[in-house]
């Protein structure tokens, strides 16, 4: 039985699939604040507790876990790192968790898992590489070949977020918001939920959520409408140059701003104008497991 858990900055959530990668059990718990201790005692508490529920149901097999968790386990030091968890941050969090469950476990960023579970039986499944972006509070991105991870050396690949953005305008070098992660234009800044609504304030003078301001774009509002066609043409770009660099086979957009109907008809004609081919056909396609496909990525941390 395959377990897989994301760690979230507001909740904990498991997941069990059986053999067949049909969904057995699901829970959630809320993630302790301030406590590094509290945090891994949570999740191994949600664990365990999985394990014996399955075991009460008739379940007699061996158990694997997979853990997805914001930023990466060093391989340098051993310890969490770039994570907005902060609790985790310079922790041997895999060490001690792995310790505390007593169960075969593996760990990857959250977005990596977005991507390995997008490849094994979502909108990329079969397909040779698989990119997938999540578009949400923060930005991050996963690359999956053959159904697996692909972390690099460092563990950071995917870090899309953090690089600048590709061809910016004057006003874009002029006016680029400042980074959590200390550089200024990343595309976290300019393309996450918050970032977008940045942007439409300095805009519009008026300070809104990102759902609002889609909304009011959808109800024709032209600042609105403006913000939105900018939002596009960023992430357009920010796409080519992820086409210029991998040409995976698949783009698949998780998060909350994936969410929008709109950007799937525009995105292709938009990156197409920055791709260094006189053709661009990559299907560009929201999360076929939506806000499951990080629980469901790691517990395929073991394969199929």
């Amino acid at each position: 039985m395959r377990l897989g858990v994301d760690l979230g900055g507001t909740k904990i959530e498991i997941i069990a699939l059986d053999e067949r990668g049909v969904e057995v059990l699901r829970r959630r718990v809320p993630t302790p604040r301030g406590s590094y201790h509290g945090i891994i005692e949570a999740v191994a508490a949600l664990v365990t507790g999985t394990a014996l529920s399955l075991r009460s149901g008739g379940y007699s097999g061996q158990f694997t876990l997979g853990v997805a968790h914001p930023g990466a386990i060093s391989p340098q030091t051993g310890k969490a790192t770039n994570s907005n968890s902060v609790e985790l941050n310079d922790q041997p969090f895999d060490r001690d968790l792995a310790a505390l469950v007593g169960i075969p476990t593996r760990f990857a960023n959250d977005a990596n898992c977005l991507a390995v579970s997008e490849a094994v039986d979502g909108a990329g499944a079969g397909q040779p590489m698989v990119f997938a972006a999540i578009l949400g509070t923060g930005v991050g991105a996963g690359i999956a070949i053959n159904g697996a991870v692909w972390e690099g050396p460092h563990r950071i690949a995917g870090e899309w977020g953090h690089n600048p953005l590709p061809w910016p305008s004057v006003d874009e070098v002029r006016t680029a918001p400042r980074c959590y992660c200390g550089q200024q234009g990343c595309i976290e800044a300019w393309l996450s939920g918050p970032g977008f609504a940045a942007d439409h304030a300095r805009h519009a003078g008026l300070s809104m959520p990102a759902e609002a301001v889609i909304h009011a774009a959808q109800e024709g509002n032209e600042v609105a409408q403006d913000s939105f066609d900018r939002y596009c043409d960023r992430l357009a770009r920010s796409i080519a140059h992820v086409v210029n660099l991998l040409d995976p086979s698949v783009i698949v957009l998780g998060g909350g701003m994936s969410k929008i109907g709109a950007l799937y008809e525009r995105l292709p004609r938009l990156v197409a104008r920055h791709v260094f081919s006189p053709h661009f056909a990559t299907p560009i396609l929201p999360a076929h497991h939506g806000d499951s496909s990080g629980v469901r990525g790691a517990a395929w941390l073991w394969g199929r």
